[in-house]
């Protein structure tokens, strides 16, 4: 390689300075979208590291064609060099460019590019230099462009920190991105394997594939600025046939590792595909068990597809981390998913995230990480589950994700012994305690606890084995107490005036209770055809109402509320169960129906992200303590009586006649 290859960078500001001096210059010039003008860089990187490995040296431009450039001329030759390089280089790199891709910059900005890069060798270049360029470059342009690229940094690191990677086993992402997972582990084997060989690391043991041409190209890219040769990133969609992805990867007998953020909420819909899957089709209870149907659903999330594939790719006795929506962990219609989770792996861990985590990168939905191994025979045993829960994230909610810092009681930011700031989290903490946990220790902290296996029900959320909540029904288990469903029936069945058109009714909401005096203090008469939706249940005199959905629930704004005759044969909203036909003392039941007992239960119950709502199998298993009966009769007689004084008071203020004179 002659001289002007030869500098090197040992400093990764210096190549930044000329990433972002490049990137500017073509989003200036060009008039290209800042994901546009990323893809366009990211191409001209490849033909760069081409140029290099193949000896062409190719990849220049001279003093004088770089002037007439300048002036407005037209240089064929640098277009027509470049160009050719680049048909090779997608030869070279067919599973992540295609035939007809080409670089789609102007001449002017392709000769600044050319002219800011050939005085440098990426490839002899310090290994620090380069991929910290790479990624700081990367952390701000992506972030400009599409936020689906981005999994929060402290959440890739954490969740490789949980499965700590070995040197000699195979990892994968199948959903990769812009192989941050892939990236953390490297970093991860470098910082804890003194003797790594980063380059057989790259080669034999890190896999990623990922749908999207241009994500999968700055995954790939990332690799070769880490160790020059072979990398193992594939642009094929990861839900496709399983024996054929195996093969691709070279890996038919599966990895030792699984680390994924799939896609959220992304609906498949392909009939061939969700087949292929025992969860794309739909599952039956029967006593407590569920099985497979033939039954396909119409559609299935992504990310319940891409666990079972995970579980698909692991070798047996393997490892994965994955990140998903709360509702896989907690809501009644994916109980049959979390039963096939329990069916095919043991669960190592479950790591609750703060609401805010994915807002710096453009969603608010909230999340948890399930870690598991898998283990298809399933053998029935015995085994702790750890628990934990992310309170502090080192950076903050907001658009930007701006870092948080360590202060000591003057306000003063704490530094480590380095000099830098240290960040405010708790990843760490949490860490630290799940080795603990691994060693055999029983944990009970702020934020993690662990729990058997036997005691594991239908629900994997944090909130719902709190040592709170299980220290509270160990009390009400201890106590004299039983379920609500068996004390009284919870009407859900429409009423019959809803089906005439024409009718005329009143219409009650979750918004016309007074919830401190337990009332119903307005209604809405409507026509039936104009009632909302979610108008469903008729209300009768004695009937108690309690909300099951909406933000309130199972707070101290939770509505409750007894049915007088004033509001009998009222229509209520569906956010309301109406409860009938008590067999213990109705004032006693309203009053536990406000109790922090109860409003801790169905706060624990609650389900949904949008708008939370408890089921009607949970709000029937809520358990009402029982006290002895002389407390009962003391504590119905208050309150009959607090009514009784509110209707007097009710009387006495319509009595009043004021006649002007």
């Amino acid at each position: 390689m002659n001289s002007l290859f030869d500098l090197q960078l040992t400093k990764e500001d210096n190549l930044l300075k000329k990433f972002e001096e490049i990137h500017d210059y073509i989003y200036a010039n060009d008039g290209l979208s800042p994901q546009q003008t990323l893809e366009e860089f990211v191409k001209i990187l490849f033909v760069k590291i081409f140029d290099e490995n193949e000896n062409l040296n190719q990849f220049a431009i001279s003093a004088e064609e770089w002037n007439e450039l300048k002036t407005g001329k037209p240089i064929l030759s640098i277009t027509e060099r470049i160009n050719e390089i680049f048909e090779q280089t997608k030869q070279a790199y067919p599973d992540i460019f295609d035939n007809d891709d080409r670089i789609k910059i102007s001449p002017i900005a392709l000769g600044f590019t050319i002219n800011k890069l050939q005085g440098i060798s990426l490839l002899n270049s310090s290994q620090d230099a380069k991929g910290l360029a790479f990624q700081k470059f990367l952390s701000h342009h992506e972030k400009d462009g599409r936020g689906q690229f981005f999994t929060p940094e402290p959440v890739i690191d954490f969740c490789v920190a949980m499965m700590q990677p070995k040197p000699n086993e195979t990892i994968i992402d199948p959903a990769c991105g812009s192989g941050g997972f892939l990236m953390s582990a490297l970093k991860y084997l470098q910082n804890n394997y003194t003797e790594l060989d980063t380059k057989k690391v790259v080669s034999k043991y890190l896999f990623g594939s990922d749908i999207n041409k241009s994500i999968a190209r700055i995954a790939k890219m990332k690799l070769l600025l880490e160790a020059n040769g072979k990398t193992n990133v594939l642009c094929t969609n990861s839900l496709e046939d399983l024996d054929s992805l195996k093969l691709s990867l070279s890996h038919s007998e599966g990895f030792d590792l699984v680390l994924a953020n799939p896609p959220f909420g992304a609906k498949i819909t392909n009939t061939s595909t969700l087949s292929k899957f025992d969860l794309g089709h739909k599952w039956t209870n029967h006593s407590n068990e569920y099985h497979k149907t033939k039954s396909i659903y119409p559609n299935q999330n992504a990310e319940i597809l891409f666990i079972e594939r995970c579980l698909q790719l692991l070798k047996e006795g393997g490892r994965m981390a994955i990140v998903l929506p709360n509702g896989n962990f907690e809501n009644p219609s994916l109980e049959y998913l979390r039963y096939y989770i329990k069916l095919k792996a043991k669960i190592l861990a479950i790591v609750n995230l703060p609401q805010e985590t994915f807002i710096p990168f453009g969603t608010g939905v909230k999340t948890s990480l399930l870690f598991l191994e898998k283990d298809t025979p399933n053998k029935v045993r015995q085994y702790p589950i750890f628990f934990g829960r992310v309170t502090k994230l080192g950076y903050q909610g907001n658009k930007n994700g701006t870092p948080t810092y360590l202060k000591d009681k003057y306000g003063q930011i704490i530094k480590d012994s380095l000099g830098q700031p240290i960040l405010d989290e708790d990843f760490s903490i949490i860490v630290d305690a799940f080795k603990e946990f691994q060693k055999g220790v029983k944990v009970e902290k702020d934020n993690s606890f662990s729990i058997n296996y036997n005691e594991l029900n239908g629900r994997f959320d944090y909130d719902f084995y709190s040592p709170e909540n299980r220290m509270m029904f160990t009390k009400l288990d201890t106590g004299k107490s039983v379920r609500l469903g068996d004390i009284c029936d919870i009407i859900k069945i429409k009423s019959r005036k809803l089906k005439d058109q024409n009718q005329t009714v009143e219409y009650v909401e979750l918004s016309d209770i007074n919830t401190h005096s337990y009332e119903i203090i307005n209604s809405t008469t409507y026509q039936v055809h104009e009632l909302p939706s979610r108008a469903s249940y008729e209300i009768e005199e004695g009937d108690i109402i309690t909300a099951i959905a909406g933000n309130s629930v199972g707070t101290r704004k939770h509505a409750t509320a007894f049915v007088t005759t004033d509001f009998s044969g009222s229509i209520c909203t569906n956010g309301f169960r109406v409860l009938r036909n008590f067999k213990i003392d109705t004032y006693y039941l309203l009053y536990f129906l406000k109790s922090e007992i109860f409003l801790n239960q169905m706060f624990m119950y609650r389900t949904g992200a949008a708008i939370p709502n408890v089921s009607d199998i949970d709000l029937a298993n809520t358990l009402i303590n029982l006290p002895d009966d002389k407390t009962i009769a003391d504590i119905s007689s208050k309150m009959k009586k607090a009514f009784e004084l509110r209707q007097e008071s009710k009387k006495q203020i319509e009595s009043i006649s004021l006649e002007l004179v």
